[in-house]
């Protein structure tokens, strides 16, 4: 079962997995049942957030007891560097979508309060080079959403990329 706000990224999602479920919902109350969802996986998708405290109560009414939440998210760090996900406007301009710096702290006071207890947290550095020896970046609006380009040394910084968190529900 997955879950987006996006239409469009609901589309691309059925696309890829025909077999899947998906669900137009956003953190605020995701439309599933309470106490029904093993595993909840959240990507890349709480840096936008104001707060964290609703998603992760919305994480912890989804999730049966025992049962595994983990949570990925840009670093506060690279937000600090300017790391923010482009997106492109339905006219074709492109934009910034604002985030907010959590660190681990953040994380853990919204999570431990809504029942979960922590079984790991990272915040695993990025190997930079690729086979030749310099950074691959892509095309402008996919990973690494930064001005690394424009400033190499800041590669070098060994900054963590990710938050990396694994939660189990009490």
């Amino acid at each position: 079962m997955g879950v987006d706000s996006s239409p469009e990224m609901l589309a691309r999602a059925t696309e890829r997995f025909p077999r899947a479920r998906f669900r137009q919902g956003d953190l605020h109350h995701l439309p599933l049942p309470d106490n029904t969802v093993d595993l909840v996986v959240c990507a890349l998708a709480l840096a936008p957030l104001p707060t964290l405290t609703t998603a992760f109560a919305q994480f912890a009414r989804v999730l049966r007891p025992g049962r595994h939440l983990v949570v990925t998210d840009v670093h506060h760090e690279r937000v600090a560097l300017g790391s923010l996900a482009h997106v492109r406007y339905p006219q074709g301009e492109p934009g910034l979508i604002p985030s907010y710096r959590y660190r681990a702290s953040d994380y853990l006071g919204a999570a431990l309060p809504s029942g979960f207890r922590v079984e790991r947290c990272e915040e695993p550095c990025p190997s930079t080079a690729n086979s030749t020896g310099t950074e691959s970046l892509g095309a402008w609006d996919a990973w690494p959403w930064s001005l690394r380009s424009r400033v190499p040394a800041a590669v070098l910084t060994a900054s963590p990329a990710v938050m990396l968190c694994h939660f189990r529900k009490d």
